[in-house]
């Protein structure tokens, strides 16, 4: 399958349709030729009406921890595919968790038109688990604490929200320690 395929195919999902008929188009960024994946959750309410990938303050912070411009991010150097390619709405408490059909049905169709992928960035709880599985730790910090274990192939961090200013808080060795590393590799790649 072509990746315009897939995209017709992700349109024409009937649990995708209330999207579709909003005009509202998945929200990934698939390069054939990317050496770094981002996945991460899904889509916020800001990006889905900017319908470009991290077009918020998260973007930001991700790109500053990549060590990368906005250019950079948005070539075809990398590629970002979400757990749920749409905003999956508002819950009591921030968003509602992505739909797990997404990366069910359509995650490995698209990591087979990417064959240069170097490294995959685990961005979040939800892309942690689904992709490392029994590997992961107890709780989401000793998984990113542990990101050495999961080199070359993933990087698990925390979610890049400016919400989690807490849990940097708590968790100064994130910036000291595993940042600089996240960014040589980065610079290794592109």
């Amino acid at each position: 399958m072509t990746l315009e395929d897939i995209m017709k195919t992700i349109k024409e999902d009937s649990r995708n349709e209330a999207y579709t008929k909003k005009g509202i188009s998945p929200i990934l960024q698939i390069n054939e030729t990317a050496e770094i994946l981002i996945i991460g959750q899904a889509p916020g309410k800001k990006t889905e009406e900017a319908g470009i990938p991290f077009n918020d303050r998260s973007g930001e912070n991700l790109m500053k921890w990549m060590g990368i411009d906005k250019k950079t991010f948005y070539s075809d150097k990398i590629a970002i595919m979400p757990m749920d390619f749409y905003y999956p709405g508002k819950a009591k408490t921030g968003d509602l968790p992505p739909r797990s059909f997404i990366a069910k049905e359509y995650h490995c169709q698209l990591l087979a038109l990417m064959s240069h992928i170097k490294l995959i960035m685990l961005i979040g709880n939800y892309a942690i688990k689904y992709y490392l599985k029994d590997d992961r730790k107890k709780n989401l910090t000793e998984t990113v604490r542990s990101y050495q274990e999961y080199l070359p192939e993933y990087f698990p961090l925390i979610h890049p929200s400016p919400l989690n200013f807490r849990w940097h808080i708590r968790n100064p060795w994130f910036e000291s320690e595993v940042l600089p590393e996240l960014q040589k590799r980065i610079r290794e790649i592109v």
